[in-house]
C-alpha cells in the first residue's frame, strides 16, 4: 500500500490541475450577460405593449372627441332652430295694450259665465220642483183611481202618503191647505176597516170544493144481492129470511115520521143540486171582487137555502158548510170611501198660484204673496 501511493503522485503531471479556474470564471461571467439580454428583452416587450396601448387610447380619444363635435354640432344646429321658432312666437305675441285689452274682455267673460251658471242653477232647481209637484198631483190621481176601480185602500194611503211627502220637503206657506187636506184625507182612510176582498174569494173557492163532496137528504137505499135459485138444501130458516127479504123492498118503517120527508134524488138530480150550489157560490165570489153587497148577500143566501132543502142538516159536514156560509155573509166586501176631489182641487188650486207667482216679476210677486198666506190662515181656521 505504501509503495504505490508515490507511483501514482509521480505519474499525474502537475499542469493538468490549473485550466478547471478559467472555465469556471467564463461561466460565471455569461450568467450575468444572458439575464441584462432578458430583461432587455422584457423592457423591450413592455414599452412596445405600452406604445401600442397609448396608440389605441389615442385613437379612441380622437373618435370620442369627433363624436363630440358632431353631437355639439347637432345640439348647435337645435337650438338654432328653437332659436327661430321662439322669435316668431315672439314675434306673433300681441303688444302689451293687446294683452290689457284681452285682460279685461276674459274679466267681463268670466263674470257673465258666473250669472248665467246662477240662472241655470236656479231654472233647474224651479223645474226639479214643478216636477216633484206635478208627481205629488199624479200620486194623487192615482189614489183616486185605486179606490175608485179596486177600493185598494192600503195602496191609496200609500200613494197619499207619498204625495204629502213631496209637499211637506217643499217647505212652503202657500202649501198649507193643500197638506191639510191631504191629511184628513188620510185620516179618514186609515179609518175604513180592513177589506180582503182576495181572502173571501179564496175561502169561497175552497167552500166550492167541498160542496162538491156533499150527499144526499137520505141515504142511498141498497137493494141487496139475490140468493141462487139451485139451493134445494136449504132450511126452513133461511127460507123465511129470503121471503123477509122480498117483502121489505116493498115496506119501509120510520122512527121520525113526523120530519118532512123528501123524495131521494137521483144521480142526474143530485149532480144538477150541486151545480146550483157550485154557482150560487160563484156568484158571491164575483160580488166579493167587485165590491157588490147585495150579489153577495143574496148568492151567500141562495147557498144557504140549498143546502137546507137538499142537504141532511144532521150531517156534520152540512152543518160545518152551512156556518162558514153564514159567517162569510157577515164580512164587508165594500166601504164608504172618502172623496179625494176636494183635496185635488186645492192641490191644483196651489200649483196654479205658484205657477202665477213664477211668471210674475220679482217686484210684484212678494206683495202678492201676503193675500195668499191670509186665506190659507182663513182655511185652515
Amino acid at each position: 500500500m505504501s509503495e504505490t501511493t508515490p507511483q501514482i503522485s509521480e505519474q499525474t503531471p502537475p499542469l493538468a490541475v490549473e485550466p478547471a479556474p478559467q472555465a469556471a470564471t467564463k461561466a460565471s461571467g455569461r450568467g450575468p450577460a444572458w439575464l441584462a439580454l432578458l430583461i432587455g428583452l422584457a423592457g423591450l416587450g413592455v414599452g412596445g405593449w405600452s406604445a401600442w396601448q397609448l396608440h389605441q387610447q389615442q385613437g379612441q380619444a380622437a373618435e370620442q372627441l369627433e363624436r363630440l363635435r358632431e353631437i355639439g354640432a347637432a345640439t348647435e344646429t337645435r337650438l338654432q332652430g328653437s332659436e327661430d321658432s321662439v322669435a316668431k312666437k315672439l314675434a306673433g305675441l300681441p303688444s302689451a295694450d293687446q294683452l290689457a285689452t284681452q285682460r279685461d274682455l276674459l274679466v267681463s267673460l268670466q263674470g257673465e259665465q258666473q250669472r248665467l251658471a246662477q240662472s241655470l242653477s236656479g231654472l233647474l232647481g224651479k223645474s226639479r220642483e214643478d216636477w216633484r209637484l206635478a208627481e205629488a198631483e199624479h200620486l194623487l190621481r192615482l189614489a183616486m183611481l185605486r179606490l175608485s176601480a179596486l177600493q185598494d185602500v192600503d195602496s191609496a194611503i200609500a200613494l197619499v202618503q207619498g204625495a204629502d211627502d213631496i209637499l211637506r220637503a217643499q217647505n212652503d206657506p202657500q202649501a198649507f191647505a193643500a197638506r191639510g187636506e191631504l191629511i184628513k184625507v188620510l185620516e179618514a182612510l186609515r179609518s175604513l176597516p180592513q177589506l180582503d176582498r182576495s181572502g173571501l174569494f179564496l175561502q169561497l173557492a175552497a167552500l166550492r170544493s167541498q160542496a162538491a163532496q156533499l150527499q144526499t137528504l137520505t141515504p142511498e137505499y141498497l137493494v141487496p144481492a139475490e140468493a141462487p135459485a139451485g139451493a134445494n138444501n136449504a132450511s126452513d130458516a133461511s127460507r123465511w129470511e129470503e121471503l123477509w127479504q122480498q117483502v121489505s123492498r116493498y115496506v119501509r118503517l120510520d122512527l121520525h115520521a113526523d120530519q118532512d120527508v123528501r123524495p131521494q134524488l137521483a144521480g142526474q138530480s143530485l149532480a144538477q143540486v150541486r151545480l146550483t150550489l157550485a154557482l150560487a157560490l160563484e156568484q158571491a165570489q164575483w160580488g166579493a171582487l167587485n165590491g157588490e153587497p147585495e150579489v153577495y148577500r143574496q148568492a151567500l143566501a141562495a147557498a144557504g137555502d140549498v143546502l137546507d132543502s137538499y142537504f141532511d142538516r144532521d150531517n156534520q159536514a152540512v152543518q160545518a158548510l152551512r156556518q162558514r156560509i153564514g159567517e162569510l155573509a157577515e164580512q164587508p166586501v165594500v166601504a164608504q170611501l172618502p172623496k179625494l176631489d176636494s183635496a185635488l182641487d186645492v192641490l191644483q188650486a196651489y200649483l196654479k198660484r205658484r205657477e202665477a207667482a213664477e211668471l210674475m216679476p220679482d217686484a210684484q210677486a212678494e206683495p202678492a204673496l201676503e193675500p195668499d198666506i191670509e186665506a190659507i190662515e182663513e182655511d185652515g181656521q
